[in-house]
């Protein structure tokens, strides 16, 4: 495309924004690993890119020209869809504010699963769709592209977010075999032994998810696996949620501090992260994370409340400078692959549990049934492989 610098920007889950990828001139200055927050690009402008994947300004210092329209009209023409609208004033000031003057940006689209062919027969967006990042080209002097490059651009990302979704929906696959082979593991160790055999044996509860340590809590006795809070301490912890998370089945947080549990600070950096999973009133599963030292480099301060004028209009950061941000006392956040292998755990203890009062056996049928789904799932995986495959040779041809 000729751009003076081409990023990757990928959103994620809190939907602030990192570049992970960038080319760019040797005199610009680099962008790579930079976190920005989500308000700068809001959500109004994130629905539009499901709509159209390429978005093209020129020339962001531009005089807007007037559309006149028929007064008979009923509505105000809807210029969504149009490649020459101007850009809104707020992010005209924000490109000039990075030194761009031109920018090209196309969305990178993948699907996040759900049937939604009745909304796209509406002519709506599909749900299914989810907006994984952009591709965002900036030009220090005005720039325009013509129609069937930019509709290459289109092309290319449509095979890239093709081929993105197939690695993501493998190394999920991938991790959701391990998790139902280890449950499978459990599960027979439940039926052989103990409940206590899933924290002394192995593979134990600390294989099915990244941990620092885990613990059993069942029939008012304590069983520690690596780095846990003593038993005075867990004893504590379960008081705690039993007055104040009595109804719910389980909580996991990535700060018990923030979690609003009173003894966070003596627990210190071993322990800041916690999932549990409730099996009976009186019978838990923990994991534990101990404090990850992490350190977040944002582009510019974050927006705050007060960076609003008196008619409520969120104003353009005038300031892109690096600065450091240092995250203390928190653990690495609970992905929700690993909140579904904990719960599907503690419905198969429950399951086990209930089967050794009635002296029946169903969980493990019930697990060896999930991991033959899983392995029919990988298999389907090849299909959009292929397709993937096709568009590349396409491309190239």
């Amino acid at each position: 495309t000729g751009y003076d610098r081409v990023m990757v920007y990928r959103f994620h889950d809190d939907e602030h924004g990192e570049v992970v990828a960038e080319s760019r001139h040797a005199d610009l200055e680099p962008y790579l690993g930079l976190h920005y927050p989500a308000t700068d690009i809001p959500q109004a402008s994130r629905f539009l890119f499901r709509q159209n994947r390429v978005r093209m300004i020129a020339d962001c210092h531009a005089a807007p020209v007037r559309v006149i329209q028929d007064p008979a009209l009923p509505q105000p023409l809807c210029l969504v869809g149009s490649t020459l609208r101007a850009p809104h004033g707020c992010h005209a000031q924000y490109m000039a504010n990075m030194g761009s003057i031109a920018s090209l940006v196309m969305a990178v689209i993948i699907t996040s699963g759900g049937d939604d062919e009745h909304n796209m027969a509406r002519g709506g967006i599909s749900s299914a769709m989810k907006l994984w990042g952009l591709v965002v080209c900036h030009h220090t002097s005005p720039r325009c592209i013509p129609f069937p490059l930019r509709y290459a651009c289109e092309f290319l990302m449509q095979a890239f977010g093709l081929q993105l979704n197939m690695e993501l929906q493998l190394a999920h696959q991938l991790s959701e075999k391990h998790i139902l082979r280890t449950q499978t593991l459990l599960c027979d160790m439940l039926l052989r032994d103990s409940p206590t055999g899933i924290v002394t044996q192995s593979p134990s509860i600390m294989d099915l998810v990244k941990c620092d340590g885990a613990a059993l809590y069942y029939h008012g006795k304590y069983y520690p696996l690596g780095v846990t809070p003593t038993e005075a301490q867990i004893k504590d912890i379960i008081e705690w949620l039993t007055l104040c998370h009595g109804d719910s089945t389980g909580l996991s947080t990535d700060s018990l501090a923030d979690a609003g549990y009173h003894g966070a600070a003596a627990l210190g950096d071993a322990v800041c992260g916690m999932a549990v999973a409730y099996i009976t009133p009186s019978d838990y599963l923990f994991w534990f994370r101990s404090h990850t030292a992490r350190e977040i480099k944002w582009g510019g301060a974050k927006h705050r409340p007060e960076d609003k004028d008196d008619g409520q209009r969120m104003h353009p950061r005038s300031s892109f400078k690096a600065f450091l941000e240092v995250v203390k006392s928190r653990s690495l956040p609970w992905e929700h692959a690993e909140m579904d292998a904990i719960h599907s755990l503690q419905l198969i203890l429950r399951d086990s549990f209930r089967d050794a009062a009635e002296g029946t056996s169903n969980s493990k049928a019930i697990v060896n049934g999930q991991v033959q789904l899983g392995e029919l799932e990988l298999r389907g995986i090849d299909e959009l492989s292929s397709v993937a495959r096709e568009m590349v040779r396409l491309i190239e041809t």
